[in-house]
């Protein structure tokens, strides 16, 4: 395949800069920082499909992978004040929701015959909740369906509960992990660059405590997934940067799973007026991350957030997992103007979604261990 489209790519009239990075790709080679904001700038979305695609396959060959999971959302009451964010509420607030460790592990049980094999707990900072109550919630949840797997609590989570209960990262990731937690999701991230940050979510956990917190994980053993949100005030070389702190530190631990880009999504909230990235934009960021991040295996297409069509596209750009059935449990994307309003999919679709494609779907349970393949 390499021998095949190397030469075709130097008889389309690229640059001699472009033609350079795409031998670089071909053998494996790592590209740069500022290779990759050219690639932003300057490369065509054919010529970064291609790359991309390589890649994906280099690392994953034809397979996409998907599972069968459901959110947990515990509350959307949140002491941040994040300017992106269409799901906060004040506490009594029109539209705010806290639930208890009952009626959270009722909803999970509810979904046990459906046949999960993961179950996805994220939601706002509640002031009142330390890492005691979300241990709980974790025990509780392990003993009706004990076999399967929680992926829970974004690194901004997971630093004010431990600072709520006056308690080390170290020793409030061991308790979770005691109390079932598998592997934490990317969230919080956003963007790192420090000025961005200081002006869209200025209280929240800030970069380095966000990547320490991961490092943490990764050392005790919990897997992690990680995120970048785009599309809001950053340019090129601000993702460039994140994509090359979270590449840095997968270097030194090897502990991510999967990165997810995530689109600033404009309803309802302070950054209303700026528009959303195009669809183009959207394949352009997915490309360029599967070929900037080599060591990261997994680049997931959120398509709840992004709609069911895009997320079909983006395989053809580096994409080879697509999340789960979500099974309409989620609210996060859905209260910013999300494509998929009720984000449900059965098993069905989403192999129907890869195969149109021209890829092999693959059930994966949350660390990616294979559950069946067609």
């Amino acid at each position: 395949m390499v021998s095949t489209i190397l030469p075709l790519l130097k008889q389309s009239g690229l640059s001699a800069t472009l033609i350079e990075i795409a031998d670089k790709i071909a053998s494996g080679s790592r590209i740069t920082s500022e290779e990759g904001i050219l690639l932003f700038k300057e490369g065509s979305l054919p010529y970064l499909a291609v790359l991309a695609d390589l890649v994906r396959k280099r690392i994953n060959g034809n397979q996409v992978f998907f599972n069968r999971n459901i959110h947990l959302e515990p509350t959307n009451i949140c002491v941040n004040h994040c300017a992106f964010c269409s799901y906060r509420r004040r506490k009594g607030e029109e539209g705010c929701w806290e639930m208890g460790i009952g009626e959270l592990v009722q909803m999970a049980k509810s979904h046990a015959l459906s046949g999960i094999t993961e179950i996805h707990i994220v939601g706002g900072v509640h002031p009142d909740r330390d890492i005691h109550f979300y241990a709980d919630l974790l025990v509780e949840i392990r003993k009706i369906l004990p076999d399967v797997q929680i992926k829970a609590f974004t690194a901004v989570e997971i630093d004010a509960m431990c600072k709520f209960a006056q308690m080390e990262i170290k020793d409030g990731l061991s308790l979770l992990k005691e109390a079932g937690l598998v592997s934490l999701p990317g969230g919080g991230a956003e963007i790192f660059d420090e000025t961005l940050r200081a002006k869209i979510c200025p209280d929240k956990t800030d970069s380095a405590g966000w990547l320490n917190i991961h490092r943490t994980a990764h050392q005790l053993g919990i897997p992690t997934n990680s995120t970048m949100l785009y599309g809001l005030i950053e340019d090129y070389s601000h993702r460039i940067d994140h994509l090359n702190r979270l590449r840095n530190l997968q270097d030194e631990t090897g502990g991510f799973n999967a990165f997810i880009p995530l689109k600033f999504k404009h309803y309802n909230n302070r950054f209303s007026h700026i528009e959303e990235q195009t669809t183009i934009e959207d394949l352009r960021n997915y490309a360029v991350s599967r070929i900037f991040l080599d060591n990261i295996p997994h680049l997931k297409a959120y398509w709840p957030m992004i709609g069911k069509q895009v997320a079909q596209l983006s395989l053809a750009f580096g994409v080879d997992d697509l999340d789960g059935t979500i099974d309409d449990t989620t609210k996060i994307y859905s209260m910013a103007g999300s494509e998929e309003k009720s984000p449900t999919a059965s098993t069905d679709q989403l192999t129907a979604m890869i195969r149109g494609a021209g890829f092999v779907p693959v059930e994966r349970d949350t660390l990616y261990n294979t559950i069946e393949s067609a």
